[in-house]
């Protein structure tokens, strides 16, 4: 397994290195320098910012200490935007408000939708398949802009008004296991309605598949009950579809969701990412993209082995 694993990196290095430059060539197609000083900036204000910022060297030794900063893991680069704050300050305190919300809605998703797709799939054509079929597709055809305004007015802002006090916060953040129900809970809730009604819809559709199968129509004649088919049976087979839907999301744990972060006022990635394309933080952009692009090929070579942990049919070779 370590040798696929290792083999996997080696053939995926020309991909990052690509991406990469793929990065970096688009943040330069316009002067990041003329960019960030504006339109009324003069040639000398230009040049100075431009040595400053390290941009007056050949492309290939730019590009070449990226690569070196992204591989040594060294964010010491100063944000353009944010003064007094380097790259990897901004990394480093935007990851957790992130994980705070995304790792429970992951789970809760994950969990929820699961079960749901096998007692949709078990009872298919019923009234409840049709009902919790109806539920996910209310859910999946109403924009996630609206489940915020919605939760914030309904969750937060009309109880405030009316009791004085709220369970949750309207907006803000404050780090703490203590603070984490105040403020991440609602946003988690969110998230976990608008993704029931599109994994619900996959996990359905996979375990309906499932219920044709032969090994099912067998349990039924041995007479196994209705809970062992459905989370012992069909829940097993069923994995490689599972692993590969979470694992899709994975990247995006750390990327963090963008419109809750941005409504909620929560200081996670995607909100520090739209925040630097905003102020035309260069470094800041740069970086990060560098580190979705590695974390997205990291998350494909984890589903590959985890393929072969749950299934003994699939071979690493």
């Amino acid at each position: 397994m370590w040798a696929y694993i290792f083999r996997r990196l080696i053939y995926n290095v020309p991909v990052f290195l690509g991406i990469l430059l793929f990065v970096f060539a688009a943040l330069r197609v316009n002067d990041p320098v003329w960019m960030y000083l504006g339109k009324g900036a003069t040639q000398e204000q230009y040049e100075t910012k431009k040595k400053e910022f390290g941009l007056d060297r050949s492309y290939p030794v730019q590009y070449f200490e990226l690569l070196g900063d992204v591989v040594t893991l060294n964010f010491d680069q100063k944000s353009w935007g944010q003064e007094g704050l380097t790259v990897g300050e901004l990394l480093g305190s935007s990851i957790k408000p992130s994980l705070a919300i995304t790792v429970p809605a992951l789970f809760l998703t994950s969990i929820i939708s699961i079960c749901v797709g096998l007692i949709s799939s078990f009872f298919r054509g019923g009234k409840v398949d049709k009902t919790l079929v109806i539920l996910a597709v209310l859910g999946m055809s109403i924009s996630f802009l609206v489940y915020i305004i919605l939760g914030q007015y309904f969750g937060a802002y009309k109880i405030l008004k009316e009791t004085g006090a709220s369970p949750f916060a309207i907006s803000g953040y404050e780090p703490g296991i203590g603070n984490w129900a105040h403020y991440c809970l609602l946003p988690v809730m969110i998230s976990v309605i608008v993704a029931m009604g599109y994994d619900t819809r996959f996990y359905r559709a996979v375990m309906v598949e499932e219920t044709t199968r032969d090994y099912i129509v067998t349990a039924q004649a041995k007479g196994a009950s209705r809970r062992k088919i459905l989370f012992v049976h069909m829940l097993k087979n069923a994995m490689i579809p599972i692993i590969t839907r979470i694992m899709i999301t994975l990247p995006f744990l750390i990327a963090g969701s963008i419109l809750l972060e941005m409504y909620f006022t929560i200081p996670g990635m995607g909100r520090t990412l739209i925040t630097a394309i905003n102020d035309k933080d260069f470094p800041v952009i740069q970086v990060f993209t560098a580190m979705f692009a590695a974390l997205f090929i990291l998350s494909n070579i984890l589903t590959d082995v985890l393929y072969a942990l749950v299934d003994p049919r699939v071979r690493l070779s």
